[in-house]
């Protein structure tokens, strides 16, 4: 037989119809099997957990029937609460199914401590811009010492104690500049 011949033949189109059928069944059992595995039609709201503490977040999320997973704290905001949620992913009011992780931020309990820089010896000018760029706020109250360099950074204080170069304060500290007072 040919292969012309047998490409006419009823064997060979039952075949092809065996198979399209086969195809066919498979692709609906494939996708019911795959609706009821993967939970296609449940959907859970995630809650808002802004401004919750880690156990009121646990509780509100165990409810659902969803964990969480803590991330890396984020930059101290003061109008949170410490230790409290401060991010969330997915965001409050997406649909998720269950048994979800929740990945939280939670806001550290104060500012990260800088390091002093030395800055002593330089002009009143560049020790403010440097201690404003690495995180700290300058104080009004300016002290003067007897010095021959006027407006030079003679030493810095914090709350009226005199800080070395090194020692560690909190972020956004008020810093105060002792200066050189430009006489002889």
């Amino acid at each position: 037989m040919s292969l012309f011949q047998f490409l006419k033949s009823k064997s060979f189109f039952k075949q092809i119809a065996i198979a399209i059928i086969g195809a066919v069944v498979l692709f609906f059992m494939l996708k019911f099997w795959l609706n009821i595995t993967t939970k296609h039609d449940q959907k859970i709201q995630v809650p808002d957990l802004h401004k919750l503490t880690l156990t009121e977040a646990d509780r509100k999320l165990k409810e659902l029937n969803l964990d969480f997973k803590i991330l890396d704290s984020a930059s101290y905001n003061p109008t949170y609460p410490k230790k409290s949620v401060i991010e969330q992913s997915p965001e409050a009011g997406d649909f998720v199914k269950e048994k979800r992780k929740i990945y939280l931020t939670l806001n550290p309990s104060k500012y990260r401590d800088i390091t002093i820089p030395d800055l002593n010896g330089r002009t009143k000018r560049q020790a403010e811009s440097e201690l404003t760029g690495i995180g700290f706020i300058l104080g009004t109250d300016y002290t003067y010492v007897r010095d021959i360099g006027k407006d030079v950074v003679r030493g810095l204080r914090h709350k009226g104690k005199i800080l070395n170069p090194n020692d560690k304060l909190p972020k956004n500290s008020i810093i105060d500049l002792v200066l050189g007072d430009g006489r002889r």
